[in-house]
């Protein structure tokens, strides 16, 4: 069974919830980080996927390896090789594949409402999530599904904050922070949570009930990335009853 590869562009946005539903499921991974220095390692041959993680940057201005990284994609989806990308990475699978990527009007930060678009309710991915849900956002950019896509979740802020594209899905929303790594990006990010928005919270905000909070995503991880991790492997969703 080979891996599914992980890049981790930052150190304070580990992969988190996602790591233990692999290790929960008992499938292989390796984890790349590229803030320790490592190289985008560029063979497909060893892996049965690849996942983007989130961090700083913007894709309209990449560096050396967000170039990588988004050859890497293209690649992959000619090789039908499943990806999954979250906020940034979700930035970078729109851009490689057609998608178009642009500075929000406003920076959404905090617990936000998504809605389900109709394309949602019959795809097995989403299929068992509530029509709507609040998780965590913190992102400066948004993206467009490219061609071919579909776009299966919005919000007040953000009008594509989902999209599948074969055996690949994006997702701008962050399901697998814990309360730990929120609050050590509030004490990074701080300057984010200055400024009149509705689409972002302040520290006190996002700070209130924040274990319910994470425990509730991390609930609409097991809905949404659980099938899909099994999707990569070719398994069902196990029985949870």
């Amino acid at each position: 069974m080979k891996p599914i590869r992980i890049f981790s562009h930052a150190t304070s946005e580990p992969p988190g919830y996602i790591l233990k539903l692999l290790i929960q499921f008992g499938y292989p991974y390796e984890l790349v980080c590229l803030e320790d220095g490592k190289q985008v390692p560029m063979n497909l041959d060893t892996v049965s996927a690849l996942i983007f993680m989130g961090g700083v940057g913007n894709v309209n201005q990449p560096t050396e390896w967000m170039c990588q990284e988004m050859t890497l994609i293209q690649r992959a989806t000619e090789k039908n090789i499943p990806v999954l990308g979250i906020c940034l990475g979700a930035q970078l699978l729109s851009k490689s594949l057609g998608g178009r990527v642009w500075q929000a009007d406003n920076v959404e930060v905090g617990w936000h409402d998504v809605h389900l678009l109709p394309a949602a309710s019959n795809h097995p991915w989403f299929i068992d999530l509530p029509p709507h849900f609040t998780v965590f956002q913190w992102h400066a950019h948004v993206f467009s599904p490219p061609s071919g896509a579909i776009s299966m979740a919005t919000s007040e802020c953000t009008a594509c904050q989902a999209f599948t594209m074969g055996n690949s899905l994006a997702v701008q929303l962050h399901l697998e922070n814990s309360a730990k790594v929120i609050k050590n990006l509030i004490h990074k990010f701080s300057s984010d949570l200055i400024g009149e928005s509705n689409c972002v919270q302040s520290r006190e905000q996002i700070l209130m009930n924040i274990s319910n909070h994470c425990q509730q995503a991390f609930d609409i991880a097991d809905k949404l990335l659980g099938p899909w991790i099994h999707s990569v492997f070719n398994k069902s969703q196990p029985d949870q009853t």
